[in-house]
């Protein structure tokens, strides 16, 4: 099953990213585009972050509308659990435990504590995966733009 749904959620993301690389944008832009998509995925926004989504596709021409979106599948429901849990763990390394919290007394009314970890681990981790995204989809946009054009004729 598990096998399954990962192979799926890899060929939705890679008939997303094909649909962007034919795009008229520039890798660059591409790029940028799935980069902030996948820092905003990451970013704990309680589903608000579709609507961020929308407002900067609007407000920005020059921004992917296929790669932004393409984001979401990369960091879909089930993987941001660990990406929560990850970014608690960081934040808690980075400012220390919450005090009086044990590990399975986790719970949102120890209030900013425990939001103020998150959204440190968070924002480290979201800045990381949107550089390591953007990296990754530059190189596939421009190893499949070299692709396309086929081998080049020497006169």
């Amino acid at each position: 099953m598990v096998r399954r749904r990962v192979a799926r959620t890899r060929e939705q993301v890679k008939e997303k990213l094909v649909a962007a690389l034919v795009e008229e944008h520039s890798p660059r832009e591409v790029a940028m585009s799935f980069s902030v998509g996948v820092f905003l995925t990451a970013l704990p926004t309680l589903g608000t972050g579709f609507i961020a989504f929308l407002v900067l596709a609007y407000l920005f021409k020059q921004l992917s509308k296929v790669a932004l979106f393409a984001s979401v599948l990369i960091l879909n429901p089930p993987v941001k659990w660990g990406v929560y849990a990850s970014s608690f763990w960081l934040g808690n390394k980075i400012l220390g435990p919450v005090p009086g919290m044990t590990f399975d007394g986790v719970s949102a009314s120890m209030g900013t504590g425990l939001l103020v970890r998150l959204w440190v681990g968070n924002i480290i981790l979201a800045v990381v995966f949107a550089a390591i995204g953007y990296v990754l989809a530059f190189r596939l946009i421009n190893e499949y733009r070299r692709r396309q054009k086929g081998p080049v004729a020497v006169s």
